[in-house]
């Protein structure tokens, strides 16, 4: 008959957290293994040291590397494989001699623990159990006094040797973490904790709950100081600590306006995740504030696209009583988006003691450009086809003049679903100073599921093809096409000519 095998977990390093039944356990067992490096040195026997009796047989599983390299055929995984191999050997022959076995494991057996290896080789051969032990994100919340996660908070547990970038990607889009496997990953760690604007937020903690024990803001931590049994924590943002009048003192409200991107996570940049991240309040048009991931702590404003000027009165309102304040916009907020709306109503004396920021985004129509070439290579200017705040004479006129000037033009809100006869009207007034071959982008949805690009002429512009989800670019009497594979490259050249209008083999 063949012995069992036991994956037990010691729980953080405290002798006294380790769970009644794997004390038991452990006392109980015939073979007592555990894991240590070269050194020799074990954590998880030093732990289990109380409840270990006479006459027990002792496997030590030394790691053949940690860090350093290796001559070995398979690299670095290669040589553990073999080890792992090898250790699953030597407890399979205590099992099959009829030895139960008890294989150490600090914090709980199958999160980020060795045991997990013996696991996979040997359950499907011998009668396995794992027993849970406290983790030691746990044990790290509790000596912090910080609770993880309340309600719908979501709790994101990341490896420290992930990419800084990908790290403050997570990072960014979770109200709370932990980041495991330090030592001489935390320099990236914490410069990931950085880069997400979380930093200020972030906690270190080392060998919890043992003598050991050292906690300190993750800013403050010499890199050289730092072990592998340690930890980055980001608490639950609701749970602060501090009694409520001093939160309230230190607390300034604020508004930053913010551009999105023309499309989904991936257009914007880590200065505006940043500030989203740290906001008490989002408000926006509803497309776009549904756009940002929920987080407990946050309170989402979303109101129809006609209320720009009552949106920014709300956002300083919330402001003036201490929230931190974001508003969103998609695109570039300064580009027919909400930062005009907020600081022309920031500009009223009742606002003056309220800090205002923007922050940029990419534009739509640098996005439209790029998926074609470089459409806006020299000067050009941005037009909106909407009458909604400004009368069409004064489009027209405008329109008229970009077009004499020889500008190309990018043009937002080209038609609606009330205003259908603008982009004919515009074809029509452009054809009177541009040749009928001048090249005209139409890009839809660019950066969605439903993106498409079409590359056609001003004569041939159909405004059937052109709806509320679209950019128009139109070139200058210098933009030219080229036939490549995968489609039309569409550029307007630095250079201007001294005569352009006799230099145009469209207009010559």
């Amino acid at each position: 008959m063949t012995g069992r095998l036991w994956g037990v977990g010691l729980g953080p390093g405290d002798p006294e957290l380790v769970t009644v039944k794997a004390a038991r356990l452990i006392g109980e067992a015939d073979v007592v293994a555990y894991h240590a490096a070269r050194h020799g040195r074990s954590i998880a026997r030093s732990v289990a040291a109380p409840y270990l009796r006479e006459g027990q047989l002792e496997e030590l599983l030394r790691y053949p590397l940690t860090t350093e390299t290796t001559d070995h055929p398979g690299g670095y995984q290669g040589a553990m494989d073999d080890f792992y191999a090898e250790c699953a050997a030597r407890l399979a022959a205590h099992l099959d001699a009829g030895r139960n076995v008890v294989v150490l494991a600090e914090g709980d057996p199958l999160f980020y623990g060795s045991y997990m290896h013996m696991h996979k080789r040997l359950t499907d051969r011998y009668d396995c159990e794992v027993v849970p032990g406290v983790t030691s994100v746990s044990a790290a919340a509790a000596v912090l006094g910080r609770p993880l996660c309340e309600r719908d908070e979501i709790l994101t547990i990341l490896p420290g040797t992930l990419p800084p970038d990908v790290l403050a990607e997570r990072l960014r889009t979770t109200d709370a973490a932990a980041v495991m496997k330090l030592g001489r990953t935390f320099t990236g760690v914490r410069e990931a904790f950085e880069q997400s604007g979380r930093a200020e937020e972030a906690w270190y903690v080392e060998r919890a709950t043992t003598d050991a024990q050292r906690t300190a803001p993750l800013k403050d931590v010499d890199p050289d100081t730092v072990p592998y049994f340690s930890l980055a924590l980001l608490p639950s943002p609701i749970n602060n600590p501090l009694p409520a009048a001093e939160r309230i003192k230190t607390t300034e409200g604020s508004v930053t306006v913010v551009g999105l991107g023309p499309a989904g996570p991936e257009w914007m940049t880590p200065q505006v995740r940043a500030a989203i991240a740290e906001a008490d309040d989002l408000i926006g048009y509803g497309p776009y504030v549904d756009r940002l991931p929920d987080r407990a702590r946050q309170r989402k404003h979303a109101s129809d696209n006609k209320v720009e000027s009552e949106r920014a009165a709300f956002a300083l309102d919330l402001a003036r009583k201490g929230s931190r304040v974001v508003v969103v916009s998609s695109g570039d907020p300064g580009v027919f988006a909400m930062a005009s709306a907020v600081t022309e109503v920031a500009a009223e004396p009742e606002y003056a003691d309220i800090a205002v920021t923007v922050l940029p985004g990419m534009t739509a129509a640098q996005a439209v450009a790029s998926r074609v070439g470089a459409p806006l290579g020299h000067d050009y200017c941005v037009l909106s086809l909407s009458d909604r705040l400004k009368p069409w004479e004064v489009i027209a006129a405008r329109l008229t003049a970009a077009a004499a000037a020889d500008l190309a033009i990018a043009i937002y809100n080209p038609a609606s679903k009330s205003r259908t006869w603008q982009v004919g009207a515009t074809r029509d007034l452009l054809l009177e100073h541009r040749a009928p071959t001048t090249p005209v982008v139409i890009g839809r949805d660019v950066g969605g599921l439903n993106e498409s690009i079409t590359v056609t002429t001003l004569a041939e512009l159909d405004p059937a093809q052109v709806d509320m989800r679209c950019l128009l670019l139109i070139g200058s009497s210098q933009t030219r096409t080229a036939d490549r594979d995968g489609g039309q490259l569409v550029f307007t050249p630095r250079r201007y000519p001294q005569n352009p209008v006799n230099s145009s083999p469209d207009l010559a």
